[in-house]
């Protein structure tokens, strides 16, 4: 399979697309891949260390308000269509896919301007801007939650769940958390606000620190690294108990995972299709500065499952968040059946489904 694929902005976007790269190739060892991104974006740091071909165009979103940079935007949108078209004219692929973002617009549109099979994937059940736009020129939609099904052509939509838990699902217990300095035998919480970092639950984290070191459970809490520095700053040596652990960022997180008895943090579509994959128990605060509140709809979808409890970012401070891990990581029996609720939920196969839809488009 000559695959093209594009996804750009953040790893929400970047990360289905490397499982599905990653799924393709034990398929199809032979098989070609060109990535296309932005040179600004966190992808082009991410798929080119992968030995991913990867190419990039240059593109920004619109503005929310009457702005005169929305018509820069859309001469450098018109641009860049150009620019995907001379790609995809050069590459050839069999299939385009679109994993979200502003850049996979441009290069899933020129390819349906050719005529070739594309396909879009959803991570949220909430649809963003650009997959609402492709799904009028696509050829089929995958979904990774069913309240996005009703928000596009109902004909193309495939349910196939988010391809990063197929990367997770088979991941075992190990002993990771001892390169941290935690312990096997300690019921393990991670807090983790996403590769950037969340400050509203870095901030109640650190307040929570003196009454977090008296636990009989231990904390591995990650920042991010743009919070890292000012959070070490803020920290009193005092308050810091051997149980607690913080780092700025972890590079192999899918490895740990399975080590975690429960995790606070976002509700991102990756950290969903990770820890219903896994069956991880989850206390969940939403993110309420995303387009939509999708994060908010995405934590609801398990919470109505039994699969992770909701903890609003406006109720959130460190008495709310000890209340709430607490309650979780001193009950096993709670952490167990919340465990299998969201296991059931999980889509382990996805990026198998996914590249199904891919080969069904095909054509041959």
């Amino acid at each position: 399979m000559r695959l093209m694929i594009s996804g750009g902005g953040t790893g929400g976007h970047i990360y289905p697309a490397l499982a599905l790269i990653e799924a393709l190739k034990k398929r199809e060892p032979n098989s070609e891949i060109l990535y296309v991104g932005t040179e600004k974006g966190l992808e082009s740091k991410i798929v080119p260390a992968q030995g991913i071909a990867f190419k990039t165009i240059k593109i920004q979103g619109f503005k929310r308000s009457l702005s005169l940079e929305n018509f820069k935007t859309i001469g450098l949108f018109l641009k860049s269509v150009g620019d995907a078209h001379k790609m995809i004219k050069e590459f050839r692929p069999d299939v385009v896919v679109g994993t979200g973002g502003y850049v996979s617009g441009a290069v899933v549109f020129a390819a349906s301007l050719q005529r070739i099979p594309t396909v879009i994937h959803e991570q949220n059940s909430v649809v963003g801007v650009t997959n609402k736009f492709l799904s009028h020129f696509v050829t089929k939609i995958g979904i990774s939650f069913e309240d996005a099904r009703s928000q596009f052509p109902i004909k193309k939509v495939v349910f196939t769940g988010n391809p990063r838990a197929t990367q997770v699902a088979l991941m075992q217990p190990n002993d990771a958390l001892s390169e941290y300095g935690l312990r096997s035998n300690l019921p393990t919480l991670l807090i983790f606000g996403g590769s950037r970092g969340a400050e509203r639950i870095n901030s109640a984290t650190v307040e929570a620190l003196p009454q977090l070191k008296q636990k009989d459970y231990q904390v591995l809490f990650v920042t991010g690294q743009v919070h890292y520095q000012k959070i070490i700053a803020a920290i009193k040596p005092s308050d810091l108990g051997s149980n607690v652990v913080v780092r700025p960022y972890i590079s192999k997180m899918p490895e740990l995972l399975p080590n975690f008895e429960a995790i606070l943090g976002r509700a991102g579509a990756t950290s969903i299709a990770e820890i219903t994959a896994l069956g991880i128990p989850s206390i969940l605060v939403p993110s309420p500065y995303v387009t939509n509140d999708h994060q908010t709809k995405n934590a609801r979808s398990l919470v109505k499952k039994g699969a992770a409890e909701l903890l609003p970012e406006v109720h959130l401070d460190a008495d709310s968040l000890v209340k709430a891990t607490d309650e979780l990581m001193t009950d096993e029996n709670k952490r167990k059946k919340m465990g299998e609720a969201a296991k059931k939920m999980g889509r382990p196969r996805a990026a198998e489904d996914l590249l199904n839809v891919l080969e069904s488009v095909i054509k041959k």
